[in-house]
């Protein structure tokens, strides 16, 4: 019995890195594009504040709140897709 733990102990430690790593590199590229996505969906409402930011402060403010969602969310997005290259490439 010692022994066929011993053996599945060597398999899984030779086989899961190897299905793991590529796995983790995925939800890392998925992440990036979710958030990727979502600083796409946030260049309309920049550029509407942009175009009304004269109009009060409120447009400004909304503008300004826009710009730093847009650029969280692209930051996020690059972020995601370096770790996974850098994941990939170990």
């Amino acid at each position: 019995m010692k022994a066929l733990l011993s053996l599945a102990k060597k398999f899984l430690a030779a086989v899961l890195p190897g299905v793991i790593r590529p796995l983790h590199a995925l939800w890392n590229q998925i992440l990036g594009f979710l958030f990727l996505v979502l600083a796409v969906l946030m260049v309309r409402p920049v550029w509407q504040g942009w175009k009304e930011m004269e109009l009060g402060p409120e447009h400004f403010l909304r503008f300004l709140l826009s710009a730093f969602m847009l650029a969280v969310m692209l930051g996020f997005a690059i972020h995601a897709f370096w770790k996974a290259r850098r994941i990939g490439r170990r």
